[in-house]
């Protein structure tokens, strides 16, 4: 009994001892020194993204109207052309022929045309002498109907000829880029009966993008600007972005709003116009339309870099005046410059937020805060 009892009072100091190390491991842990800053206020323009792909202001498909073997391809597949430049010839020659031959008819129309108006000129004369009878002159007068319909009847056959001649070189009908050929040299084409694509131009020297807002978004817009005229609701200086991160923005400008809203979808359309003079753009790309709509003034700002996200929603670090970092979520808004985010609510602009390192602190943790100024956040991020 006496040995039990000594074991026991001689492991209490022993653990006395580890408590006292512990404390004192504790109180020589250093504070971690961590950067801080306060947001950024200015006035702001407020935005929405809306997705929506370019077209070109014009796409014509290049047509063979007429029967024959393609004889010639005169342009590079996919290289811009210029108004009236040739793109395609069909075997002209039975056209020509054609042609030809109603030029033939048609003189020969003319000059019976010409015989019978002098010889019914010659039985308006003689009727009056009774040389000739007056079924005479009439039939003579018939002629000369006749002979003006035939004649009318062959200019027609050689405007159709001409036509058809017409038709055996293909133009292009605007400035534009045209598609890689979809017949080759030596085919035959039958376009007489049914038109038959040979390429695809595209006017691109000019570009659309269309997109559709909501109805509600557009309410909104309305009382954002507080007006109910449509022409002045939204500006017409606009910027379109190409690629889903939008890496490259582009000037454009509103030039179509729709009438009404359709019904099926409670969507209103726009559309934005973008120069392309040199045809770097394409049609079908897709791209971000960034709309404004209104001004906040004195909007909160911080890095989008600083901004945590967990299960809860979007989130901030914030230090207290006991320099403590506070876990605190927010209401992020629109980016602004790629690289600030408006905080809608979550954060005062007096207040402290942790700018880097999110993943080295925590909640009730005790730093040393380092303020740093906006430009080096901007910077480092």
């Amino acid at each position: 009994m006496k040995n039990e009892m000594y074991i026991i009072l001689t492991l209490i100091p022993l653990l006395a001892g580890c408590g006292d190390k512990k404390e004192a491991a504790r109180g020589t842990m250093p504070v971690p020194e961590i950067s801080v800053a306060s947001p950024v206020v200015k006035d702001i323009t407020l935005t929405k993204e809306y997705p929506g792909y370019l077209s070109s202001e014009k796409t014509v498909d290049l047509v063979a109207r007429v029967n024959g073997t393609l004889q010639t391809i005169a342009y590079a597949p996919g290289s811009r052309v210029r108004k009236g430049q040739v793109l395609f010839v069909i075997e002209p020659t039975i056209y020509q022929d054609n042609v030809e031959q109603a030029e033939a008819e048609l003189n020969t129309a003319r000059a019976n045309l010409e015989y019978a108006q002098n010889n019914y000129a010659r039985m308006l004369e003689a009727v009056k002498s009774d040389a000739v009878s007056q079924i005479q002159v009439l039939q003579s007068k018939s002629n000369v109907a006749t002979s003006q319909a035939a004649v009318s009847n062959a200019e027609a056959a050689l405007n159709t000829a001409r036509t058809n001649l017409g038709y055996c070189t293909v133009r292009a009908p605007f400035d534009g880029t045209v598609s890689r050929n979809q017949v080759d040299v030596g085919s035959y084409v039958g376009g007489s009966l049914q038109p038959v694509t040979l390429a695809t131009i595209y006017k691109d020297d000019l570009l659309y993008t269309y997109f559709n807002i909501t109805d509600n978004q557009w309410l909104a817009m309305l009382m954002q600007q507080g007006t109910a005229q449509q022409k002045d609701t939204l500006p017409r200086q606009i910027t379109v972005n190409l690629g889903e991160d939008g890496i490259q923005p582009y000037p454009a400008t509103l030039d179509y709003f729709a009438p009404n809203v359709d019904l099926s979808t409670g969507t209103l359309n726009l559309r934005a116009r973008l120069d392309n003079p040199k045809g770097l753009l394409k049609s079908g790309l897709y791209v971000s339309i960034t709309l404004p709509y209104g001004k906040e003034s004195q909007a909160i700002l911080i890095p989008d870099a600083s901004i945590g996200t967990d299960q809860l929603g979007k989130y901030v670090y914030v230090v207290n005046d006991s320099d403590m970092v506070r876990y605190r979520h927010i209401e992020p808004g629109q980016l602004v410059n790629d690289t600030l985010r408006q905080i809608k609510s979550g954060l005062s602009a007096k207040e402290q937020y942790v700018t880097t390192a999110l993943m080295k602190v925590r909640d009730g943790m005790k730093i040393k805060p380092i303020s740093v100024n906006h430009e080096s956040q901007t910077s480092n991020h």
